[in-house]
C-alpha cells in the first residue's frame, strides 16, 4: 500500500515517531543530482511544498489501477475501474490538508471536471494493455536493501510482475506525456535505482523495466543486464557520498537551470535572492522516504 498523504488532523493523529536510518530514494537522489539545495529543502528541511492539481490527479490513478488490481481478474474491466474512482477520490480526499483543498476552488464542477480528466488517464491505461490477463506479484510495493558499501536505498515500486518462469518486469505508470532526452533519463534513472533494489534482493536482474505514459498512451521498455546495474550501482554511492558529505557542513549549493521555474523555494534560494534557513543539521528519522506524490509523476 502507498504511504499515507499527510491529513488534515496530523497533530490529533500523531504517535511516537519510528526512528529510522538515512536512506537514498529515487526521488530524493533526482534531487541531489538536480541541484543539492533542493535535496536539502525536502530532505533535511522538510520545507512544505503545495502540489499541483496534475500531481493529486496522479496519485489519483495511481491509487485507482492500485485498487484495480487488488479485483480478481475477471473483473478488470473498464467500466470497473471508472467505479473505483469516486470511492477513491473520497478517500483522497479525506486526507488531504484544507490548503491543498482550496487547489479546486468553491465551484463543485471544477472538482467534476478534475476528475473526468483523471478518468481519461485510467481509459487510457486499457489502450497500453489488458489487466484482465495479469496477475502481479505486488503493486505499490516498498523496497528496501543495503548495499555492500552501507548504502540504504528505498522506494516503492507502482507494479512488480513476475513470470512462472522467473523473468522480472519493473513497471511504473506516469500520468503525464512521453518526455523529451532529459525527463526520459530522470524516468530510466528511477527505474534502474528499482532494477538495482530488486537485483540485490533477489538475486535477479530484471527483464524488463516498463514505463506507461497515459496522457499519449505510449510505454518505453528498456532492458538492463548485470554490467550496467553494477555501475549504476556506483553512481549511487557516489550520490550518496556527495549527500553525506554536505551533510556534514550543510553546504548544500543552489545549481540554477531551467528546472527552477517549478520550484516551490525561490524565496529561501540564494539564486534568486532568498535566505534558507538555518541549518538544523544533519537529519533524524529518514530524509529518504517518499511520498505519494513523489511517485504520482
Amino acid at each position: 500500500m502507498s504511504a499515507p498523504l499527510p491529513t488534515a488532523n496530523a497533530e490529533a493523529d500523531a504517535v511516537p515517531e519510528v526512528r529510522r536510518r538515512p536512506a537514498l530514494s529515487p526521488s530524493r537522489a533526482s534531487d541531489f543530482k538536480q541541484c543539492p539545495l533542493l535535496y536539502r529543502f525536502r530532505a533535511v528541511d522538510k520545507l512544505p511544498e503545495t502540489p499541483t492539481k496534475a500531481q493529486l490527479r496522479g496519485t489519483l490513478v495511481h491509487s485507482v489501477l492500485e485498487k484495480l488490481f487488488a479485483l480478481p481478474q475477471a473483473e478488470r474491466q473498464r467500466d470497473r475501474a471508472q467505479e473505483l474512482l469516486g470511492p477513491a477520490w473520497t478517500d483522497m480526499s479525506e486526507q488531504l490538508r484544507p490548503e491543498w483543498m482550496r487547489l479546486f476552488g468553491e465551484d463543485q464542477g471544477d472538482v467534476d471536471a478534475w476528475l473526468r480528466s483523471a478518468g481519461k488517464l485510467v481509459d487510457a491505461y486499457f489502450q497500453l494493455e489488458d489487466p484482465t490477463r495479469l496477475e502481479p506479484e505486488a503493486c505499490e510495493l516498498h523496497v528496501e536493501t543495503e548495499l555492500g558499501s552501507g548504502v540504504l536505498l528505498r522506494g516503492y515500486i507502482d507494479r512488480l510482475d513476475v513470470a512462472p518462469t522467473g523473468e522480472i518486469r519493473v513497471v511504473d505508470y506516469k500520468t503525464g506525456a512521453a518526455p523529451r532526452e532529459i525527463g526520459e533519463a530522470k524516468a530510466l534513472f528511477q527505474m534502474k535505482f528499482y532494477a538495482v533494489v530488486l537485483w540485490r534482493l533477489r538475486g535477479v536482474v530484471p527483464r524488463q523495466l516498463k514505463l506507461m505514459y497515459l496522457t499519449d498512451g505510449q510505454s518505453l521498455a528498456y532492458a538492463p543486464d548485470e554490467p550496467e546495474l553494477r555501475r549504476f550501482e556506483r553512481t549511487l554511492e557516489a550520490i550518496w557520498q556527495a549527500i553525506l558529505k554536505a551533510g556534514k557542513t550543510g553546504d548544500f549549493r543552489p545549481n540554477p537551470s531551467k528546472l527552477c521555474g517549478w520550484c516551490d523555494h525561490q524565496a529561501h534560494c540564494p539564486s534568486f535572492g532568498g535566505t534558507p534557513p538555518e541549518y538544523p543539521g544533519w537529519p533524524e528519522p529518514d530524509p529518504g522516504e517518499e511520498t505519494p506524490l513523489d511517485r504520482a509523476d
